[in-house]
């Protein structure tokens, strides 16, 4: 999207929410809260609107009104005894309370760090160990598992009720005001998946993550005022017909998708947030038809589970407007099968990564759908430059190291000074760590991860390519590449795939025939079942070369 965009003129105008201005040779956005708690509290003001669709712990369902989540954070902020700076960690499946516990936090002036609810009681102390947090806020599962980890510290299980002679005395006591955070004052950590390393926490301040947040609302707004351009109808007339939207979130929130996309982004706009727990087809149908889901991100893998429901004719997906996924360009299989079974639903995509905030390129509707073979094009805040192993720049459209810079960018890892060197070049740019390039109108390809590629025989081999093309054939369902040791080449490029009606030799030649020969794979594996995937949905590698001994040995 160029800046003489007549659309993102307008909406970026001069005295516009999405104002626009540079300051410490970054563009942001002029009239951004300073404190993540204003935007927060901003959302006071939808009222009796159900937020929250979930259930409790008894099993049973519950519907939360924005009124009833605010009320319950203001009773939890005096239970914290916490003073600005604080740290908070915040360990939970996805649920009700995960989410009063951030907007307590964030309300008292603490940093929330978000642990993965997936982890083992060794891997959960090791995070709280890292942060030094003053409490940690869990349910009943998670406080069991912390302190099996040996954690002696202080903790409140939000799952069971508090006592309420303890609500109103402290209800009765002053509760200090934090005042208004800085700009540069921490906010969250999130921690890295840790596949390819230890575990660390990315330090998103306050400016950062409200920066990621306006910059995903700002491509909102900009889809809103072009489907009034193109119908002829005033935004305002759009915005008085919408009905309340509604999203299924199947991100973990401990997740920067989660947490931004899926939480506060629905929180500041007024939509209901439907809660899954755990992922299932058959659960994700019925509640996307009685829920009337009109908004669905997830990973490809949930996305053809309910293609599949859906082709058998038992799922309604008529109620969805907006279907989404990111990370890398969706499979353009999986893409036309959404396309066929979903034409009323806006398709999008977007790259980024938690040390960014979310996203620094998205794409929606037609913008997204002129070009399927990109992971969106770069947000308007957010500068990207391509690099070659050695820092040269390269020009326009060549593949290389993609790097990032703007205010949503994070400000570190905590208490990993060396990482953090390690993370940025010497003038200030984020190293994503992913190979790609960039073409003229703005359109990001993600080619592969830096430490994802594969040296057989001298040549360089990039799986991410390979799975792309992998991912056009017929009856491909999921499909992962990477390297194995060989002894004459180095490594040995192979495939585990998921897939109908076809065999090995049918996917070398389509690879082989639309790729260079050498980038086929040398031996494809049939998985029965879906490929492993890490807490952020990503295929995980490290367990697939653990099984392949088996999946190609059972050929």
């Amino acid at each position: 999207m160029s800046q003489t965009d007549p659309v993102f003129a307008a909406v970026t105008a001069p005295g516009t929410p999405f104002e626009i201005v540079e300051r410490d040779g970054l563009r942001q956005f002029a009239n951004a809260a300073p404190d993540l708690n204003l935007m927060i509290e901003s959302a006071r003001r939808h009222g009796d609107k159900t937020f929250v669709v979930d259930f409790s712990s008894a099993g049973e369902e519950r519907r939360l009104s924005f009124d009833q989540m605010f009320a319950w954070r203001d009773q939890l902020v005096p239970m914290l005894h916490i003073q600005r700076g604080d740290r908070v960690a915040i360990c939970m499946r996805n649920r009700a309370e995960w989410m009063v516990a951030f907007m307590a936090t964030i309300k008292a002036g603490g940093v929330a760090a978000l642990l993965n609810s997936r982890g083992s009681p060794a891997e959960l102390v090791a995070m709280i160990e890292d942060v030094t947090p003053a409490l940690v806020l869990a349910d009943t599962a998670r406080a069991e598992l912390i302190r099996a980890g040996g954690f002696a510290g202080r903790m409140l299980d939000l799952t069971k009720p508090f006592d309420g002679q303890e609500i109103d005395r402290r209800a009765g006591e002053p509760v200090p005001d934090p005042g208004l955070a800085k700009p540069e004052d921490p906010c969250a950590i999130l921690f890295t998946s840790g596949t390819t390393g230890r575990v660390k926490g990315a330090v998103l301040t306050h400016r950062s993550l409200i920066t990621g947040l306006m910059a995903t609302q700002l491509t909102g707004v900009m889809v809103l005022h072009n489907m009034a351009r193109a119908h002829g109808i005033p935004v305002e007339t759009i915005m008085a017909n919408l009905p309340q939207q509604a999203t299924l979130l199947v991100y973990p929130l401990f997740h920067v998708s989660g947490l931004g996309s899926s939480f506060l982004s629905p929180l500041f706009a007024g939509t209901k947030v439907v809660i899954m727990r755990r992922w299932d087809a058959d659960e994700a149908v019925r509640l996307i038809q009685a829920e009337q889901i009109t908004q669905f991100s997830a990973v490809p893998t949930m996305l053809w589970d309910m293609l599949h429901k859906a082709k058998l004719g038992a799922a309604d997906l008529s109620s969805l407007r907006n279907i989404a996924s990111g990370g890398q360009a969706l499979p353009v299989n999986l893409l036309d099968e959404i396309r066929s079974v979903c034409p009323q639903a806006v398709m999008g995509t977007g790259y980024g990564m938690t040390e960014a905030s979310g996203a620094v390129a998205q794409a929606v509707g037609e913008d997204f759908i002129r070009n399927r073979a990109s992971a969106g094009r770069v947000l308007q805040l957010a500068d990207v430059r391509i690099a070659a192993p050695d820092g040269t720049l390269m020009p326009q459209g060549d593949s290389g190291e993609i790097q990032v810079r703007g205010a949503m960018v994070m400000q570190g890892y905590w208490n990993r000074p060396e990482e953090t060197a390690a993370a940025f070049t010497a003038d200030g740019w984020l190293r994503t760590g992913d190979v790609g390039y960039v073409d003229g109108e703005g359109y990001v390809f993600i080619v592969d991860r830096v430490k994802d590629m594969v040296i057989s025989g001298g040549e360089n081999i990039y799986c991410a390519e390979v799975e792309r093309v992998m991912g056009e054939m017929p009856g491909m369902i999921e499909c992962a590449a990477f390297g194995i040791p060989d002894e004459r080449l180095g490594e040995l490029l192979v495939a585990v795939v998921v897939a109908q009606d076809t065999d090995e030799a049918a996917i070398k030649q389509w690879v082989g025939e639309r790729l260079a020969r050498y980038k086929a794979p040398a031996h494809v594996a049939f998985s029965p079942d879906s490929l492993p995937r890490n807490h952020l949905g990503k295929v995980d590698k490290i367990k697939l070369r653990a099984m392949w001994p088996h999946l190609f040995g059972v050929q």
